[in-house]
């Protein structure tokens, strides 16, 4: 893949993630981490996401007490 549609490619996700609501990105976060995706992380640390909103938005303890420090 050349350079161009690498940045294309890449232009678009980023104008996603920008117009993402904070319950959106509550909501993507958690199914993100159930599907232990790890690109949620840079969602969570994105729009600083505490641990009490990931467990409200339905995440399971286990997987939100292993984020650890990041949250």
């Amino acid at each position: 893949m050349g350079k161009s549609k690498k940045r294309i490619i890449y232009k678009g996700k980023n104008q996603q993630l920008a117009n993402l609501t904070r319950k959106e990105a509550v909501a993507s976060a958690v199914k993100m981490l159930n599907n232990e995706d790890k690109d949620a992380y840079s969602i969570i640390t994105l729009f600083g996401l505490s641990a009490e909103e990931l467990l409200e938005g339905g995440a399971s303890f286990e997987i939100v007490k292993g984020l650890g420090n990041i949250i």
